[in-house]
């Protein structure tokens, strides 16, 4: 299990963003337990992945961590304070889930990112045609993308659709679902470049935790390693360094 703590200001380097205290997450049907008791937490400018074997429990996790399922156990605390009921909207403005197989609404792709802004939570923004497009052009998607409809859409274009709608609202945190699943090698490269440059081009510290199941993809995504299995979610130990002629 994985507990750390820190008091720091919103948004400072090092600061916990989220912290998961004891959550966990039961099949209400079998009363097996997804999660287990999990201690976790999340510090603004960490990047950290996710592996482990299918239906080991990676997605019940992140989800629970999302305050998307109800938890059987825990809290959730953003900011050093517990995510209430009342709260949990707005916490999950700033702490954004992708699952690995987006849904999109019937329309334009305009259409699915104009739609947060309707909502209430983002009553007091507004889209911004432009930046969309240099979002797509990033992730290597032509000018006339926004206009495509979602109908004839590849299920990694999709992927990049609901990608680029979460990244518009500026989060703190990208909890990401495998969302490179569904693209071939060369989309997949350019969505590992579109977050890497919503991670390092904020005014404050962003943070990542992203699940792979590809080893070449998890070092480039992730310096902070963990694993999860059957439920249980660990972090393995920093091996120290060879030195030649050191006593076994």
């Amino acid at each position: 299990m994985l507990e750390h703590s820190q008091l720091s200001p919103p948004g400072a380097k090092g600061a916990a963003l989220v912290e998961a205290h004891r959550i966990a997450r039961r099949d209400a049907q079998r009363g097996q337990w997804l999660l287990h008791a999990t201690d976790f937490a999340l510090r603004a400018g960490e990047r950290a992945v996710l592996t482990g074997p299918s239906g080991s429990g990676k997605s019940v996790f992140l989800r629970a961590l999302a305050l998307l399922d109800p938890i059987d156990g825990g809290e959730v605390r953003w900011h050093g304070e517990p995510v209430t009921r009342a709260r949990i909207v707005h916490y999950r403005r700033h702490i954004a889930y992708l699952r690995q197989r987006p849904a999109l609404l019937d329309g334009s792709v305009e259409d699915n990112l104009r739609y947060p802004y309707t909502l209430a939570a983002y009553r007091n923004e507004r889209f911004d045609a432009a930046r969309a497009s240099a979002l797509f052009d990033a992730a290597g998607r032509a000018s006339d993308f926004l206009a495509r409809n979602t109908a004839e859409l590849s299920g990694g274009e999709a992927q990049i659709v609901a990608l680029v709608r979460v990244l518009q609202l500026d989060p703190e945190a990208l909890l990401l679902d495998e969302p490179t699943a569904s693209l071939d090698p060369e989309s997949a490269r350019a969505v590992e470049a579109l977050v890497t440059g919503w991670f390092e081009q904020a005014r404050t510290a962003r943070a990542t935790v992203w699940v792979s199941h590809d080893p070449g993809q998890a070092s480039r995504v992730g310096a902070r390693h963990l694993t999860m299995r059957a439920g249980v979610l660990e972090e393995p130990a920093a091996r120290a360094p060879f030195i030649e002629g050191a006593a076994q």
